[in-house]
C-alpha cells in the first residue's frame, strides 16, 4: 500500500490521504510512486484528478508542493505512443532534449540552461532522475522508455533535494510497480513514416501476500530512422534503429512498517551510425563547401544538396583505405574488423533498490541504492560529406567507446509529526568510473600513407603499425561525490508554512590520459637540420625528430586532479489563502561540479599541456546558480479548473559550454561567464461541463541572456546575446475527449498543438543559426473498451511534418571562409497504428 511519509496541514492533508486510499485500492504498493488518480479529489464528481509528486523526496500533491512542476501521466504517454525522452518536449515549454553526440549521447536543457551533448565529461545541468536514482550519463536519453507511470519536470535549481546535477532542474521518470491482482497487458504498433514496428507487454501481480512482481519488455525496430539523400554512396541507404528494453520489479512488504522495492532494467540499442537527424545548412554563400584536408592539399566535393528541410541526409561511408585497421593498443573494441560501414551499439544495466523502514509512527528511514553499467560504442564519419564521383570519401572517422560504472547510495530520515515542525536529513555518496577511448581521423594523414616505420635522428626507428587512424587516446575519469543535506518544514500557522534547508557537496575527480598510438607521420617531422640516412640501394631518407605539434605514441599524463565543494541553501514560504489557493516565494541555489575535459586531442591543447606539464587548461570550473521565484497554485470552479503560475529570476555563473571549431577541428571547452534567466510559466487544466472533455495547456515567457563577458574562440563577445535554446515565447494547448458509444465501446479523441518562438541554437558567435518560430500538432483517435481491456488507435505526432533545430555547429574540415553548419533536428512526422489490450 502507499505510505505517505509527509506532513500536510488541514485540507491538503485530507486530499492527499484520500488520493492515497484510492491508490491502495488500485493495488499500487510503493511509496516511491508518484502518479495521477482518475478519481475525484473530493466530493465533487467532476473535480480535476489528484496528482502526486516527490519534488521534496516525499509524497505530496502537485497543488500543495511549492515547486514549479509539469507532470505527464501514463495515459498521455500511451495516447501518443511516447517512448523516447525527446518526445516529451511537446508537453513542457522551455524543455529541449537533444539525442546524439558521440560523447555524452544527448543533452537536456530547461529555460535556456543545459549542458553539451558532445563531451561525456560534463554532468547534465538538468538532473536525470530514473526511479529515484540520478543517472550521470545522458546515454540513457538514447534508449526507449516504457511501462511508465509518470514523468515530472521540475524547473529551476533543485540542488537541495536532488544534488549536484540539478542546477537547472530535474527530469524524473517513474516506472510502473506491481499490482495487487494479476494483470497482463500488451501493445503492438506500426509506424508508417519510418517503417518501424513495436511490440511490448507486461505481467504483474502478487506472488504471495507480501511479494509482488512486474515483468515488462519492449522491442522496437525502425527501418528508416534516417533516410539518406538519393545517390548517397553508402551501404545503408536507410539507417535503422533497434531498441530492446526489459525490466523486472519486485515489491516486498514482509511486515508492517517495512517495504522493499527492487528494479532491474536492461537496455540494448543498435543503430547504423551515431549521426542521426543532422543535416547541413549551407550558410549565407548558399553552396556546399568542400571538405578540405591536409592544410589544403586535398579538396573533396561535399556532395550534399543544401536542402536541410527535406529530411534526406548525406552520410557517405568511409573510403575503405582510411579505416580498415582500427588501433587496438588499449584493448579489444567492438569496432575491430570495421569495414567502413557506420554502426552503434549501447548496452546499459540499471538497478535500484529502495528500502523504507518506519522506525516509529513518526519517523521513517529510507535507503536508495543505485547501480549503472554502460558500454557504448559507435563508429561514424564526421565530415558529414565527401564524395569523388561515386567513390565515398566520408572522412573524419571516429570509433568512440564510452563505458561507465556508477554506484550511488542515499540515506535519509523523514519525520511526520502532528506538530508544527517536521524535518528530513540524510547523506549521499556516488562513485563512478568513466572511460572514453577513441581512435580518430582528425587529420586523415593516411591519405598520404598508413602508419610506417621511420628512422630517428636519436637512433633506432619508430616502428610502423600499418594502422590507418591518426591516433588512439584514452581518458579515464574516476569521480567521488559526498553530500549531506537537511531540510525543515515549519507550520507557522495553519495557513503559513516556512521551509528550507541546505546541502553540502564535496566532489573529487581524477583523470588519466593515455595515447598509446599516434600515426608516425604526425608524431615525427623531418630533422630541421636536414640530416639524412642512406639505405641499401641508394635510397636517401631524412631522419626524423619528435613533432612539437603532436604527441608521440606511448604518452601518459599521470593523474590530473579536480576537486570542489559547495553549500546549496534554499528557503520557501507558502501561504494557503484557502484550501484551493496557495501562494509561495522561494530562494534557491544550484551547483554543478566542474571537471576535466576529455575531448582534448593529441594535437593542439593536449600536446601543449604535455609540453608544459601543466594540464590546467583542461579543467573547467563548477557552475553555480542563485535566484528565486514566486508563484501560485489554484483550483477554481469546484476544482474543475486548475491554474498554476510562477515568475522566476536566476543567475548562472561559470556556465559550462562546449562548442566546435570547424576549421581547427577541435572542441573548445570553457566557462561562459554568466547567464541570467527570467520569465514566467503558466499552466492550466479544465474538466469542462461537456461530458468527457478535458482541456489543458501551458505557456512560458523566457528571457535568457549572456550577462557578462564571454569571448568565444572566434574572438566574439556574446555578452547581451540570447542564450541558446531559449525562445521568448513557447507553449501548448491540448484536449482529450472520451465519447461513450454504448456500454461496451468508447471513442477517444485527443490533440496537442505546440508553439515555440525563435531561438539561437549554439554559443559560437552573435550570428549563430537561429531556429525560426514554429507550430506543430499531434492528434490521436482510438476506439475500445471503456475499461481499457482492448483499444485500437491511430496516432499522429507532428502531423505537419515540421522540423526544428535543437543544436547546431560548424561542419568539420571547412575551408577558410566556409560557413556550412550542421543542424541537429527532431525526427519529423510519425503516424502509428496501434493495438493494445489489458486483462
Amino acid at each position: 500500500m502507499i505510505k505517505l511519509h509527509t506532513r500536510n496541514p488541514s485540507s491538503a492533508r485530507a486530499a492527499l490521504l484520500g488520493g492515497a486510499a484510492l491508490f491502495a485500492i488500485a493495488g499500487l504498493p510503493s511509496a516511491a510512486l508518484a502518479q495521477s488518480s482518475d478519481a475525484a479529489a473530493d466530493e465533487e464528481e467532476n473535480a480535476m484528478p489528484v496528482i502526486l509528486v516527490q519534488a521534496r523526496k516525499q509524497t505530496e500533491t502537485l497543488q500543495d508542493v511549492p515547486v514549479t512542476i509539469t507532470s505527464v501521466g501514463a495515459d498521455t504517454l500511451d495516447k501518443y505512443s511516447v517512448d523516447e525522452v525527446s518526445d516529451v518536449v511537446s508537453r513542457v515549454p522551455t524543455l529541449n532534449i537533444q539525442v546524439g553526440g558521440s560523447g555524452s549521447g544527448g543533452q537536456i536543457s530547461l529555460r535556456g540552461v543545459g549542458s553539451s551533448n558532445i563531451s561525456a565529461s560534463f554532468d547534465s545541468a538538468v538532473a536525470f532522475d530514473y526511479d529515484g536514482v540520478q543517472v550521470s550519463t545522458m546515454r540513457l536519453v538514447q534508449a526507449a522508455f516504457f511501462d511508465t507511470a509518470q514523468i515530472d519536470v521540475l524547473k529551476g535549481p533543485q540542488s537541495l533535494f536532488f544534488g549536484k546535477s540539478a542546477s537547472a532542474g530535474v527530469f524524473s521518470i517513474r516506472s510502473q510497480d506491481p499490482t495487487s491482482t494479476w494483470e497482463i497487458g500488451g501493445k503492438a504498433s506500426y509506424e508508417l513514416e519510418e517503417d518501424g514496428w513495436l511490440v511490448g507487454g507486461y505481467i504483474s501481480g502478487p506472488i504471495s501476500d507480501t511479494l509482488g512482481i512486474r515483468l515488462s519488455g519492449q522491442f522496437n525496430d525502425i527501418s528508416k530512422f534516417v533516410e539518406l539523400q538519393d545517390g548517397t554512396p553508402a551501404v545503408n541507404q536507410d539507417r535503422g534503429l533497434k531498441n530492446l528494453v526489459g525490466r523486472m520489479t519486485l515489491a516486498w512488504e514482509p511486515v508492517p512498517g517495512f517495504d522493499a522495492n527492487l528494479k532491474v532494467q536492461y537496455v540494448k540499442n543498435e543503430n547504423d551510425g551515431a549521426i542521426s537527424h543532422s543535416d547541413i545548412y549551407c550558410g549565407a554563400n548558399g553552396i556546399a563547401d568542400p571538405v578540405v584536408l591536409l592544410q589544403g592539399a586535398l579538396t573533396i566535393p561535399a556532395g550534399y544538396d543544401c536542402n536541410f528541410k527535406d529530411q534526406r541526409y548525406f552520410l557517405p561511408d568511409t573510403a575503405p583505405a582510411l579505416a580498415v585497421s582500427v588501433p587496438l593498443a588499449t584493448g579489444p573494441t567492438k569496432a575491430e574488423g570495421y569495414n567502413g560501414v557506420p554502426f552503434g551499439e549501447t548496452e546499459l544495466l540499471f538497478a535500484r533498490l529502495k528500502l523504507d523502514f518506519e522506525l516509529n509512527d513518526n519517523l521513517t528511514f529510507t535507503s536508495v541504492t543505485g547501480f549503472v553499467d554502460l558500454d557504448a560504442t559507435d563508429v561514424d564519419n564526421y565530415s558529414y560529406g565527401g564524395v569523388i564521383g561515386t567513390v565515398p570519401f566520408g572522412v573524419g572517422t571516429s570509433d568512440p567507446r564510452n563505458t561507465l560504472k556508477q554506484y550511488s547510495q542515499e540515506l535519509r530520515f523523514t519525520s511526520d509529526y502532528d506538530g508544527a515542525i517536521n524535518f528530513m536529513f540524510g547523506g549521499f555518496y556516488e562513485w563512478r568510473k568513466f572511460v572514453f577511448d577513441t581512435a580518430q581521423n582528425g587529420v586523415n594523414i593516411s591519405l598520404v600513407s598508413p602508419d610506417i616505420t621511420l628512422p630517428l635522428l636519436s637512433g633506432g626507428v619508430a616502428p610502423g603499425t600499418g594502422y590507418t587512424f591518426d591516433w588512439d587516446k584514452n581518458h579515464t575519469t574516476k569521480t567521488q561525490a559526498y553530500s549531506a543535506f537537511g531540510s525543515v518544514i515549519i507550520d507557522l500557522t495553519e495557513q503559513l508554512e516556512l521551509s528550507g534547508g541546505i546541502r553540502y557537496t564535496k566532489e573529487t575527480k581524477t583523470q588519466t590520459i593515455s595515447v598509446p598510438y599516434v600515426h608516425n607521420l604526425l608524431a615525427y617531422i623531418p630533422d630541421p637540420g636536414g640530416a639524412t640516412v642512406t639505405f641499401p640501394g641508394g635510397i636517401v631518407s631524412p631522419l626524423f625528430v619528435p613533432s612539437p605539434a603532436f604527441l608521440q605514441s606511448g604518452f601518459y599524463s599521470g593523474p590530473i586532479d579536480f576537486k570542489d565543494s559547495n553549500w546549496s541553501p534554499e528557503a520557501t514560504i507558502k501561504y494557503e489563502i484557502n484550501p484551493d489557493f496557495n501562494v509561495f516565494a522561494s530562494f534557491k541555489t544550484g551547483f554543478k561540479s566542474g571537471g576535466i575535459d576529455n575531448s582534448a586531442l593529441p594535437s593542439n591543447s593536449l600536446s601543449q599541456a604535455a609540453a608544459s606539464g601543466d594540464f590546467g587548461s583542461l579543467i573547467y570550473k563548477s557552475e553555480t546558480a542563485i535566484g528565486g521565484e514566486v508563484g501560485f497554485k489554484s483550483q477554481l470552479n469546484d476544482r474543475t479548473l486548475t491554474l498554476n503560475g510562477t515568475a522566476f529570476y536566476y543567475v548562472f555563473d561559470d556556465l559550462q559550454v562546449q562548442v566546435f571549431d570547424a576549421i581547427a577541428v577541435q572542441f573548445e571547452t570553457s566557462n561562459a561567464g554568466q547567464v541570467t534567466t527570467k520569465g514566467f510559466d503558466l499552466g492550466w487544466g479544465w474538466r469542462t461541463p461537456v461530458d468527457g472533455l478535458n482541456l489543458s495547456g501551458n505557456i512560458a515567457w523566457l528571457d535568457a541572456k549572456f550577462s557578462d563577458t564571454y569571448i568565444t574562440f572566434l574572438g566574439e563577445d556574446l555578452d547581451g546575446r540570447d542564450a541558446p535554446r531559449a525562445p521568448n515565447w513557447s507553449g501548448n494547448i491540448a484536449f482529450d475527449w472520451g465519447v461513450p458509444m454504448g456500454d461496451a465501446l468508447e471513442l477517444t479523441l485527443s490533440g496537442n498543438a505546440v508553439y515555440s518562438g525563435s531561438y539561437f541554437t549554439t554559443s559560437t558567435s552573435v550570428n549563430d543559426y537561429v531556429q525560426p518560430d514554429y507550430f506543430a500538432f499531434d492528434a490521436a483517435v482510438s476506439v475500445g473498451d471503456p475499461d481499457g481491456k482492448w483499444k485500437l488507435s491511430l496516432i499522429g505526432n507532428n502531423l505537419t511534418d515540421k522540423l526544428w533545430v535543437g543544436s547546431a555547429g560548424g561542419r568539420p574540415f571547412l575551408p577558410a571562409g566556409g560557413d556550412d553548419v550542421i543542424l541537429s533536428t527532431n525526427r519529423g512526422r510519425q503516424v502509428f497504428v496501434e493495438a493494445s489490450f489489458k486483462f
